[in-house]
């Protein structure tokens, strides 16, 4: 699991993203698309067109990291917005890589 520190924020990018693109080209993306820094530390989280595939892109202020994820059965949840990118908590982004609805999670 990511170690996300508390303050910062998880951007999900609505759509779907060419996950033949490195961490580079995402971080380029997220400068030109979304007008964020993609080194201030924030998660940048990217779907491929099945929905079965994320990646995630952090820099930890010592380097770039690109994480992904696929899922072998069902696709994730993603939001579907105008805006091209929704804001989520770092403990929705946990229920988003474990496969739950990270919208509505019950609580016990």
């Amino acid at each position: 699991m990511i170690p996300i520190a508390s303050g910062v924020r998880v951007w999900i990018a609505t759509g779907h993203a060419d996950m033949r693109r490195g961490m580079n080209s995402l971080a380029l993306l997220v400068q030109e698309a979304f007008t964020r820094d993609p080194h201030g530390g924030d998660l940048y989280v990217f779907r491929d067109k099945s929905g079965k595939l994320i990646k995630i892109l952090w820099h930890d202020g010592l380097g770039m990291s690109l994480y992904a994820k696929r899922l072998e059965r069902d696709r994730f949840l993603w939001p579907s917005s105008a805006d091209g990118v929704v804001t989520i908590t770092p403990a929705q982004l946990g229920y988003l890589l474990e496969g739950i609805d990270w919208r509505m999670p019950q609580h016990t």
